[in-house]
């Protein structure tokens, strides 16, 4: 409600969304007003790290994490002008657009029932709706605050998985007018956790029944996150990347 409010109240041609516990680069805001000087692009966000990154395990893990999502996937996706989750931390919007999708955007319901989670994805879901591109700026860094406890951490992702599913949902008549690479992108975000699940219990059935080990299901998945992480650390020149296998398991 407080977003709204500050939207309808706001003026200029852009509006910069922060989080509160969100530390801007200097030029964060210069360089995401470049990008949107473009008419035809709804909205961009910048490049997420966590700004607690050194305080646990945890906080390490989720900033490799970050930096997963923004120079993997939303990297991707802006080639195809169609970034499907502007982040909350820091993206930027044009306002004229905006107070267009704002009703919709207010009156959110999944299942008949008021929603409000995931506001981001769905907000982005309606730029894309609305024939407006969505893009990534890698060189515009935000810091933001990661959980640096398990328990959040995992209620935190449940509420972004119920966001990623419910969302696909609105942009199914979407995906026919993008990229056909979105199509395959969407739906291995909603299929891969599933899939990954469905293989650990059927492993763990087979081992309860059998008292065998799969080892061709745990060497395969083993072997495509140490060949993902091993080309991250590659890309970046960190070794910490490896260290983000353990993410998976």
């Amino acid at each position: 409600k407080a977003q709204i409010a500050a939207i309808r109240r706001s003026f200029g041609d852009l509006v910069l969304n922060v989080d509160s516990d969100t530390i801007l680069a200097s030029d964060v805001i210069a360089k995401l007003a470049l990008k949107m000087r473009n008419p035809t692009i709804g909205a961009a966000m910048g490049q997420l790290t966590a700004s607690n990154r050194s305080d646990t395990w945890l906080t390490r893990m989720i900033d490799m994490e970050y930096w997963l999502a923004c120079n993997e996937e939303r990297a991707a996706q802006a080639r195809f002008g169609a970034v499907m989750c502007c982040c909350g931390p820091c993206a930027m919007y044009r306002r004229s657009a905006l107070l267009l999708l704002l009703d919709k955007y207010e009156s959110q319901f999944f299942r008949g029932k008021p929603s409000d989670f995931g506001e981001d994805r769905h907000l982005t879901i309606l730029m894309l709706k609305a024939g407006l591109q969505t893009e990534y700026v890698p060189d515009a860094i935000a810091s933001t605050v990661v959980p640096d406890r398990l328990g959040p951490y995992l209620r935190q992702q449940l509420r972004w998985a119920r966001s990623t599913f419910r969302d696909t949902l609105l942009a199914l008549r979407l995906l026919p007018g993008l990229d056909r690479f979105l199509t395959l992108d969407v739906i291995g975000q909603n299929l891969g956790p599933l899939l990954l699940a469905l293989s650990v219990l059927t492993g763990l059935a087979q081992f309860a029944l059998t008292a065998t080990v799969p080892w061709w299901t745990v060497l395969m998945i083993a072997s495509m996150t140490i060949i993902r992480c091993s080309v991250v650390a590659i890309r970046t020149r960190q070794l910490r990347f490896l260290g983000f296998s353990l993410h998976t398991f």
